[in-house]
């Protein structure tokens, strides 16, 4: 299996945690990714140390608690595929989080370096920004759970639906490069669920000189790791695909820079 794939855990461990991505173990600066799955009435606590946590609901219904703020029983998705936007919580660094599971959960745990510029915050489904992008096989649903519109320090959090025969994360793009305002430099996670579970998907991560060139085929559950390069998706024919994103990196702006070869398919999406 290639090493930009990260594999959960069979089974959680007894704190839940199924992955533990830090930027440590994925030899980078900026992104954390951790899922945990926890059953009823069980909890999870950390400190944020120094770094800014973005929680979000992927399925079920919790207590969220910061030093100062409360959320009780917060969650309207029992399952990621229902395709309604999710609760999630932004906690600042220098804190610190307990979840209590009120029914069966499964929260993703996105980090990045904090600079103490926010308070906690309940991010509501209504307040996530809705699209549809693309067109034809390219159209696949965003949830903007974090743009840059929306306040942090480092962290880019979105979800992306993209239906079965479907690409997404296309024309193939990169955000590699520290030099705006063309191009900012973004380290980036894919925690990838697939209907049905028996299912995949398909990634392509890849530079213009190809010292990266890798095509991955990913399981439900499993994680790909984005250093560098272009890194486009496909949903196979009868498999719907979920992915939820972590962007972080030096300066928090999303600069992408499609691959040139690729690029007129959005000019003009009817040549051949």
């Amino acid at each position: 299996m290639s090493n930009l794939i990260i594999a959960p855990a069979d089974q959680p461990d007894r704190e839940g945690s199924i992955m533990n991505i830090t930027p440590e173990s994925a030899g980078w600066k900026y992104v954390g990714f951790q899922v945990i799955r926890l059953e009823a009435g069980q909890a999870f606590r950390r400190d944020t140390g120094d770094r800014e946590v973005c929680l979000v609901l992927l399925s079920g219904k919790a207590d969220v608690a910061t030093r100062s703020q409360e959320w009780l029983a917060i969650g309207s998705r029992m399952n990621i595929f229902e395709r309604t936007a999710p609760y999630s919580v932004y906690i600042p660094n220098d804190d610190k989080y307990e979840i209590r599971a009120v029914t069966d959960l499964e929260v993703a745990i996105c980090s990045a370096p904090g600079n103490g510029n926010y308070e906690a915050r309940l991010i509501k489904p209504e307040q996530v920004g809705v699209e549809t992008r693309g067109y034809g096989n390219l159209e696949r649903q965003i949830h903007n759970i974090l743009p840059e519109q929306q306040t942090a320090d480092s962290l880019l959090v979105v979800e992306v639906f993209t239906p079965n025969g479907h690409w997404s994360s296309y024309p193939p793009h990169k955000h590699d490069q520290d030099a705006l305002p063309a191009e900012s430099l973004l380290e980036e996670t894919y925690y990838f669920r697939i209907q049905q579970e028996r299912g995949f998907a398909i990634q392509r991560v890849y530079t213009d000189d190809r010292s990266l060139d890798e095509t991955l085929v990913v399981n439900d559950g499993q994680a790909v790791l984005v250093p560098k390069g272009y890194h486009p998706v496909s949903a196979p024919p009868g498999y719907d695909c979920y992915y939820l994103n972590v962007m972080a990196g030096p300066i928090r702006t999303w600069k992408f820079h499609n691959d040139p070869d690729h690029e007129w398919i959005m000019v003009n999406p009817n040549r051949r």
